[in-house]
C-alpha cells in the first residue's frame, strides 16, 4: 500500500507514545482515529483535536476501517489484544508497534494475523520520563532514530510503508534490525541504561540527596523515574540480552574499580580517553 492523504490510520493505546505518533500524524494532514481505555484519555484527545474519534472499546467499525494500525501496547497486551480482535482486520492492512522488545513479538504475532494482514515491528527510539496522553508530544521524534525489525515474512512495501511513517513524523535516521541484533542492542542502549539509573537511585541512603546534586548525577538518572510495570516487563522478556550486557557492564566497572585500588593510573586514563573519543561521535 501506498502511504497518502486518504490513508487511514488507527492508533490502539494512547498514552505517551501512542499519543505522540496521533498527534504528528494529525498535524501532517492525516485522518487518525484511536482506541483506548479510559475515559479520561479519550476526553483529552478528542478535546484537544488529536483525533477524529477515540472509544473506549473495540469499535469493529474503527477497526475495519483503518489502512494503517499503530499499537502502542505493552508487549503482552499487544498479544492478547490480536487473540482476541485481531479478526477483525481487513485484508490489506499494515500493523506496526513500538515495543522495547522483538523477539517474543516477531515469533507469536504474524501467525495470529488474517491472511493478507502484514506486520512490520518497529521501534522509535525515542521517550520522555513522563506518562499518558497529556505528556504527547511530536517533537520527541524529531531528529530521533527509528529502528525497523524486519522479518523474512516481510515484503518490501510493507518495510517502505514503516519507514515512510517515520518519515512523516520526523525521525532523522530510520535503520533496519533483525529481531535478535535489536533486542541485543536494545538490552544495552537502553535497558541497561534504565538498570545504571535505577541502581544509582537505590544506592546511596540519603533523604536529601537532591539538596547536593549537580548536573552530572541529574543526567545519569533523568531515566530513573521509571514506569516499574513496563520496564520490569521488559527486563524480563529480554532476559539473557539483557544479562549479558550486565555482566559486560559489570566486568569494565570492576577494572576501573581495579585500577583505583591498585594505582593503576595509567589503565585509569586510557579507560577515560577511550570513553571520550567514543562519546564525541554522538556530538556529530
Amino acid at each position: 500500500m501506498t502511504i497518502d492523504k486518504q490513508t487511514r490510520f488507527l492508533i490502539v493505546g494512547l498514552g505517551l507514545m501512542g499519543g505522540s505518533y496521533a498527534r504528528g500524524l494529525t498535524q501532517k494532514g492525516y485522518h487518525v482515529d484511536a482506541i483506548v481505555n479510559d475515559e479520561k484519555s479519550a476526553k483529552f484527545a478528542l478535546k484537544h483535536e488529536i483525533v477524529h474519534e477515540c472509544p473506549t472499546f473495540v469499535d469493529e467499525e474503527l477497526v475495519k476501517r483503518a489502512d494503517v494500525i499503530v499499537f502502542a501496547l505493552y508487549p503482552h497486551t499487544f498479544i492478547d489484544w490480536i487473540s482476541k480482535h485481531g479478526k477483525l482486520i481487513k485484508k490489506g492492512t499494515v500493523i506496526t508497534d513500538v515495543t522495547g522488545v522483538k523477539g517474543c513479538i516477531v515469533e507469536k504475532l504474524p501467525s495470529m494475523l488474517p491472511k493478507g494482514v502484514e506486520f512490520i515491528s518497529a521501534h522509535p527510539m525515542a521517550g520522555r520520563e513522563v506518562y499518558g496522553v497529556e505528556n504527547s508530544d511530536e517533537r520527541m521524534f524529531y531528529g530521533a532514530n527509528y529502528v525497523v525489525v524486519p522479518t523474512e515474512k516481510n515484503t518490501e512495501n510493507g518495510i517502505e510503508c514503516c519507514k515512510r511513517i517515520a518519515e512523516i513524523l520526523g525521525f532523522g535516521r530510520i535503520v533496519e534490525l533483525s529481531p535478535k541484533e535489536h533486542d541485543d542492542l536494545i538490552g544495552f542502549v537502553s535497558q541497561l541504561t534504565h538498570c545504571i539509573a535505577v541502581s544509582l537511585m537505590t544506592c546511596y541512603e540519603n533523604e536529601n540527596l537532591e539538596r547536593y546534586t549537580a548536573d552530572s548525577f541529574r543526567d545519569l538518572t533523568r531515566i530513573a523515574n521509571i514506569n516499574e510495570t513496563l520496564w520490569s516487563e521488559l527486563f524480563f522478556l529480554n532476559r539473557d540480552s539483557l544479562l549479558r550486557q550486565m555482566e559486560l557492564f559489570d566486568a569494565h566497572f570492576h577494572k576501573l574499580y581495579d585500577s583505583l585500588k591498585n594505582g593503576d593510573r595509567e589503565t585509569m586514563i586510557e579507560m577515560m580517553k577511550e570513553s571520550t573519543a567514543r562519546r564525541k561521535l554522538f556530538n556529530k
